[in-house]
Formats: C-alpha cells, structure tokens, sequence
C-alpha cells in the first residue's frame, strides 16, 4: 500500500517527514503543492475527515503574511478551501494519506510508527 505525503519541499517539517519514511524504507509518493497545485477533489475529502480548522496553519509564516482582511475572511470550510486553493502554504504540512486510507496532519513521530505499522499490514 502507497503513502502519499503532499506538502512543499523546502518545507522542513516535509523534509523530516520525506526522510523518516525513506529512513525506515516506506514506499511513498510525494505531491508538491508548489508545482502541482492542491488537488480539489482530494482538498475536499480532507476537510470532509479532518475539518478545515485543522488544515489551516494559522500559526505559519504564509498566513501571517496574508493581509488582515484576507485572514478574516476565513470562517468556515467554503472560505478556507479557497483560501488553501489560492494559497496552498497555508495548508499545515505535510497532509498523508496513508494506505490503509487512515489521514494525518503535521509530523508525530510517534504517531507515525503506528500508523505506517498499520499501513505495512
């Protein structure tokens, strides 16, 4: 079962992510946001799973760099998905798709190792 991970490269919290999969020998895929876009279908089924609260990295360099009015503006999943469209930074990283179909969010090493147990399965 593959592990997609989706994020940016230069992202460090990504490359941790990247090297701790290759480290243990985890099959994965990565999607870069920056060349690739966020994929909207995929976009969707993670705020469906996650909320959109949990997405949006409001502690992230990109989203204090967006204009006051701009960040207002984010008040439910339909404003959030549009701003995560248009600026994919904002999206807390990295977001895996793991291949039992399990979703996770931001780097645990912790949580990690249970997870790709269950995806090694």
């Amino acid at each position: 079962m593959t592990i997609t991970l989706y994020g940016i490269p230069n992202c460090s919290t990504v490359r941790r992510a990247r090297a701790w999969l290759a480290d243990r020998a985890h099959a994965s895929t990565f999607h870069d946001f920056k060349k690739s876009g966020v994929p909207p279908e995929r976009l969707d089924a993670w705020i469906a799973a996650l909320g959109w609260e949990r997405l949006v990295n409001r502690q992230g360099l990109m989203w204090k760099k967006l204009p006051e009015a701009e960040r207002a503006r984010v008040v439910d999943a339909a404003s959030a998905r549009a701003q995560m469209i248009a600026a994919p930074s904002v999206i807390r990283r990295p977001v895996v798709e793991w291949g039992d179909g399990e979703l996770s969010v931001g780097f645990d090493e912790a949580r990690w190792e249970a997870l790709a147990r269950r995806t090694r399965a």
